[in-house]
Formats: C-alpha cells, sequence, structure tokens
C-alpha cells in the first residue's frame, strides 16, 4: 500500500486549455523551505516507445546519505498528450503518477529530469508535480527552457543565476569539470538555494545527480539487466 496520496488530476484537451491550467496551477507553487527533512529522495524520468505510442516511467527512490537505489518502480501508459513545448508535463505526468502510486512510502522529495520553475508560465514538470502532490520537488533540466544567464567557470560547482524578466528563476552549474551545465529549478516546496545545494550533495562523477542519472538509464534500458547491477 503507497503512503502516497495520488490526486485526481485534471488532464486537457488542447494546448490552449493546458495554459490556462499552467496558469491556474502556478499559483500554488511555494518557492520556500518547508519540509522537516529530506531523507528519502525520489529520481523520477520518462522515456518514449514512439512506435507503439507508449510512455515508460521510472522512480528510482534512494537515501541522501548513501544515494544506492532502495527501490525501483516502473509503469507505463500509452502517450495521449502530443509534444508541444512548453507542455511537456502534460505528457508525461499521468505515467509518473502511476508509478509514485506504486512506491510503499511517500518520499522527502522528487527529484525530476525537467524543469521547476524556469518556464515561461513558471510551471515545468517538476512544478507541476509537486503541485500536484504536494511533495517538495526539484527539476534537473539538461537543456535551457527559458531565461538567460552567463556562463559559469568551468569546475563542477561553479554556477551562475538563471534569470528571467527581472526574476531568478533558477541556477545554471556545471555539475562536471568542463562539461555542459546543468539547469536547476525548484519546483515546490523548497527554495533555489536549498534545490542547488540537495543537487550538489547528490553529486558523484556523473554530469547528472544520481537520482535523475539512474531514473535517466533505467528508463531507457532493458530493466532485468540494468536492475540487477544497480541493486
Amino acid at each position: 500500500m503507497t503512503g502516497l496520496t495520488i490526486p485526481r488530476a485534471i488532464w486537457p484537451d488542447s494546448a490552449a486549455e493546458a495554459i490556462a491550467l499552467q496558469k491556474q496551477l502556478a499559483t500554488q507553487v511555494r518557492l520556500a523551505d518547508d519540509f522537516a527533512h529530506i531523507r528519502i529522495i525520489a529520481g523520477v524520468d520518462v522515456a518514449y516507445d514512439i512506435k507503439d505510442n507508449i510512455s515508460h516511467a521510472v522512480v528510482v527512490t534512494m537515501r541522501l546519505d548513501q544515494l544506492q537505489p532502495l527501490t525501483i518502480i516502473r509503469a507505463q501508459l500509452p502517450t495521449k498528450f502530443p509534444y508541444i513545448p512548453g507542455l511537456l508535463s502534460f505528457r508525461e505526468i499521468p505515467v509518473l503518477l502511476e508509478a509514485l502510486a506504486q512506491l510503499p512510502e511517500s518520499p522527502d522529495l522528487l527529484m525530476v529530469d525537467g524543469q521547476g520553475v524556469a518556464h515561461p508560465r513558471r510551471l515545468g514538470i517538476a512544478a507541476h508535480l509537486g503541485v500536484l502532490t504536494d511533495i517538495p520537488a526539484i527539476g534537473v533540466a539538461k537543456s535551457l527552457l527559458c531565461g538567460r544567464y552567463q556562463e559559469p567557470g568551468l569546475n563542477k560547482g561553479d554556477h551562475t543565476p538563471l534569470l528571467d524578466r527581472g526574476e531568478v528563476i533558477g541556477t545554471v552549474l556545471r555539475s562536471k569539470d568542463k562539461t555542459n551545465p546543468l539547469f536547476i529549478s525548484a519546483g515546490h516546496r523548497i527554495s533555489q538555494k536549498t534545490a542547488l545545494q540537495l543537487v550538489l550533495q547528490c553529486l558523484i562523477k556523473h554530469r547528472l545527480p544520481e537520482p535523475t542519472r539512474i531514473a535517466d538509464k533505467l528508463s531507457k534500458d532493458r530493466p532485468d539487466k540494468e536492475e540487477r547491477r544497480l541493486l
């Protein structure tokens, strides 16, 4: 039985409806630290089978102080919402909620492969998922969606603010020496400062933090071979 209450989400039928819903949900995002502790992190990612029109979600939980997989959950659903830039969450969240519902207990933090509030309407997938589940959430994106920034230094840990319309919407982080930066943004119930600190804590030797790195890898690999190796 899950420790996570999964909401009955509203799913729009058109891009116009989705944008209107994003604007509504964005008013519920809270960018301040609102948690007792962060012990269990859930890394989440989605991959697509374009041929069969199936979305595959992976949720990997791990302790912050160990960064080794505890639980690996998979789910799949037909992909119903089209690919539209800025509306990715409506395409991916249904299958993520299906996976999260299988967790034995609610995690303390969601670390999502995608944007938090670094989004034109301040509701990237991490912010959307955080509001729906009411779990603190961080977006860890591999590419820029909106905003401007100065290039950070070339060493691991160097970072600069991501700005949009005079607002700090995230952090551009060099997560590994001389690699392309990551775009870190708070999603819900967490501050930008703490979001950056937690991502830094989850970096070992790869470009991606361990929760999203392993979720990303598992979402694309055959489960039998890779899960045995990780566990």
